[in-house]
């Protein structure tokens, strides 16, 4: 007697017009397409008053990857919201903060990981702030003060500088990931 194969997509196949293999159930039909996963997120900043220094809000990564490391508050997009949307959540989730989301600062397309991440320009509504299930602790930098050499991924670094070379402009493209970024591996 043989034994009877595994139910679902579970073999590697070509469907008929495609280009790549996929894994398809030999049953049914059903074919698993496996997509990048989109990451939203926002550079957030305070200001008490136009003469006060502009803060930007991070927060120390509770989880892995890069445990202890800075971030803005950043996850992956879910099902049934907006990207402006699932960016404000993500503010909430990991630094308890209150935002209004403006235009897309930077859109990177990090294919070595299967990942397109949206980050937004935000302004927190108040400066209060705190840390969230997958934080340790959340603070305000000034430029000058921001942990550079503890950050967590090069799209921090990226949409952190983009936000500040974009200060004051309305009308501008989303920011793509640098040149010389290119092939950068994903951890610092």
């Amino acid at each position: 007697m043989t034994e009877p194969r595994p139910r679902g997509p579970n073999t590697l196949k070509t469907p008929e017009g495609d280009d790549r293999l996929r894994k398809t159930c030999l049953d049914c039909g059903f074919i698993h397409y496996e997509n990048p996963k989109v990451i939203v997120g926002a550079v957030c900043t305070w200001q008490e008053s136009p003469a006060a220094p502009e803060l930007y809000l991070m927060a120390r990564r509770g989880i892995e990857p890069r445990l202890g490391f800075w971030t803005m508050p950043a996850g992956y997009m879910e099902l049934n919201e907006t990207t402006e949307a699932g960016a404000a959540r993500e503010v909430w989730e990991e630094a308890r903060a209150r935002v209004e989301i403006d235009a897309l600062l930077g859109l990177y397309n990090i294919p070595r990981i299967n990942q397109v991440h949206l980050i937004y320009r935000a302004r927190m509504l108040t400066a209060a702030h705190g840390a969230g299930s997958e934080s340790i602790e959340t603070a305000l930098f000034t430029w000058e003060e921001l942990p550079w050499h503890d950050l967590a991924f090069p799209t921090v670094e990226w949409a952190l500088k983009a936000h500040h070379a974009l200060r004051g402009h309305r009308d501008f493209a989303p920011q793509g990931v640098p040149p010389e970024d290119v092939n950068r591996p994903p951890f610092g």
